[in-house]
């Protein structure tokens, strides 16, 4: 098999997005190569992780030398994240290898890329609440439990067994999809941690993604079905785009980065699903009029003009540094 130079472009673009977010890595590579290059789902997963545990230390490393990084946390997510990443290779080896076995996997993508997409939602909500909030000037009040407003501190409390659970189901995840080292991961820190910086929930996030896609690569070698040329086309892409993504990870809009990333994961999932073209097309369509549509209105809710450009002043412009909206 020669060597894929388009795949390289797609899994530099994708690197990006992975850089400056620490999320889309397996959500968008995996089905990347299975819906358009036509790997198997096994294969696709097996070589993306391979592949991620050496992009991985490429973002991770920018991050460190930018002190964005909780150390203590990673320690806790890496108790409960690589045992259970290579754990989840086991579990992919024994369904087996036939083509019921792939189906299995492709549509256990597409539940975790929903879940995804929905925590993407869940966080958009939560800063456009906390925005809400300091623009009525009673922040504390009227913050939801848990938004950066209502907590008032930059400041964390680590909870140890929390945060082993989500190392260990998101390790889970990631053994048997290869999603969720970021796209899961990364939603569920913001929920327990919701004081973090943005910067600093990318951080965390790539740095304890490092040992977990180590160990899911480690058992794809040995039991999954790894394929060297779709790899190397991977790494050539994605260690650059990776480090691209990392370097300008602070002024990246991340809103709108979140919104794109919404409706990638949306129609990858669909695909997942063996949803046909057009239908999915249509579909695609009406959830980004709709989803526009209920977006103003919760706008119009908490008191915000039903268009942001219109009128949409931050009081507070230091709480942009709380608000996670690169991430």
């Amino acid at each position: 098999m020669d060597f894929d130079w388009t795949m390289a472009g797609g899994s530099f673009l994708v690197a990006i997005i992975v850089g400056l977010t620490g999320m889309g890595g397996g959500a968008l590579m995996t089905p990347m190569l299975v819906t358009f290059f036509g790997v198997s789902p096994l294969a696709a997963v097996s070589s993306d992780l391979v592949a991620a545990a050496v992009m991985k230390p490429v973002g991770s490393a920018v991050h460190y030398r930018q002190g964005t990084i909780n150390m203590r946390l990673v320690g806790w997510l890496c108790l409960g994240s690589v045992p259970a990443a290579f754990s989840g290779v086991l579990v992919a080896r024994a369904l087996g290898t036939g083509e019921d076995v792939q189906d299995i996997i492709q549509k256990a993508m597409g539940v975790a890329l929903l879940i995804a997409a929905g925590g993407l939602v869940i966080r958009g909500y939560l800063a456009l609440v906390d925005r809400a909030a300091r623009r009525t000037g009673d922040a504390r009040r009227t913050a939801v439990p848990g938004s950066p407003a209502a907590t008032g501190t930059p400041e964390i409390t680590i909870r140890p067994v929390r945060t082993v659970v989500i190392g260990a189901v998101g390790g889970l995840v990631v053994g048997i999809t290869s999603v969720g080292s970021g796209s899961l991961i990364i939603v569920a820190l913001l929920a327990l941690y919701p004081t973090l910086k943005a910067n600093q929930l990318v951080g965390t996030d790539l740095l304890q993604a490092v040992p977990l896609v180590f160990a899911a690569a480690l058992g794809h070698i040995l039991f999954g079905d790894f394929q060297m040329e779709v790899t190397a086309a991977l790494l050539v892409g994605s260690v650059p785009g990776v480090y691209i993504g990392s370097k300008i990870s602070s002024r990246a809009p991340g809103g709108l980065i979140r919104r794109v990333l919404g409706f990638v994961l949306v129609a990858s999932a669909l695909k997942m699903f063996g949803v046909p073209a057009v239908p999915l097309a249509w579909t695609l369509v009406g959830l980004v009029v709709g989803a526009a549509l209920a977006w103003m209105l919760v706008r119009k809710v908490h008191g915000l003009p039903a268009l942001p450009f219109n009128g949409d002043p931050d009081p507070d412009p230091a709480a942009r540094e709380r608000e996670p909206e690169h991430a």
